[in-house]
């Protein structure tokens, strides 16, 4: 087991009983509001008192605490902030302020396919993503057959990516993710993937998952929050408004559209 520390020193995690811990999280992203050109129009900018930029205030003073083995539904609107949310859990991003303290090994299931080359074969791309998630290619051998068997693809092996469907293209990664161990997961959105029955695959999945692993997902579908999580949150502009069971965030966040 590992603990990790983002944003504060290791020593102030205490509890063995937590997977993660939040505590007064802040983020905000700097935007630029108009161009600079050259160097005597930003020096011109700053004798005027022009920043050029403004502060995007995404994440709030967030504080939260998730236990080992929970299933924890993050959801919330567009721009609400729960997908920075997840990358700052993943380490993506970093707090300006406030302190992340995660208990275990962490996979983030976010932007499946990253890394692959679509100049490459399927299998060709197979050990490279598993090589970023850091399997030997001796582990990869073992369990190639079983990753081209959950994506149903396999007769496409030898193909070049850039022929494959985007479709195609995330069942393959997707099938290649989740063969790393990991105490907790993150997953944005990833249940959204291939047809209904690779979905249903998908599902079956995450379904054994429960009691066995923290997972955090986060998710438009109440559907999926009812059906796998024992806990979920609520984010609207950048804050959290209910922390409670699955069927009161569910019914909070339909509520917003009405």
């Amino acid at each position: 087991m590992t603990k990790r520390a983002i944003g504060t020193r290791l020593e102030q995690y205490t509890d063995g009983e937590q997977a993660i811990s939040v505590e007064n999280l802040h983020k905000s992203f700097r935007l630029p509001t108009e161009k600079s050109f050259g160097l005597k129009q930003a020096i011109f900018n700053a004798l005027r008192g022009i920043k050029g930029y403004k502060d995007q205030k995404v994440l709030s003073g967030l504080n939260f605490q998730i236990k080992k083995g929970e299933f924890v539904g993050i959801v919330g609107r567009n721009g609400s902030g729960k997908s920075t949310l997840l990358k700052t859990l993943a380490g993506i991003y970093y707090p300006e302020k406030g302190k992340i303290i995660i208990d275990g090994n962490l996979v983030p299931f976010i932007e499946l396919g990253v890394g692959f080359n679509p100049e490459l074969t399927g299998r060709e791309n197979v050990y490279l993503n598993g090589a970023m998630l850091g399997f030997s290619n001796e582990e990869m051998d073992a369990m190639y057959d079983e990753i081209w068997d959950f994506a149903e693809l396999k007769q496409f092996q030898d193909q070049k990516l850039k022929n494959y469907s985007s479709g195609m293209q995330v069942r393959l990664a997707f099938s290649i993710a989740i063969r790393a161990s990991g105490d907790i997961l993150l997953l944005d959105e990833v249940l959204a993937v291939g047809d209904a029955a690779f979905q249903q695959k998908c599902n079956d999945y995450f379904a054994s998952l429960y009691g066995n692993q923290t997972v955090i997902l986060v998710t438009h579908s109440m559907e999926n929050v009812r059906k796998f999580c024992d806990r979920a949150i609520l984010i609207d502009k950048g804050k959290i408004t209910i922390d409670g069971s699955p069927d009161e965030v569910a019914s909070a966040y339909e509520n917003l559209w009405k």
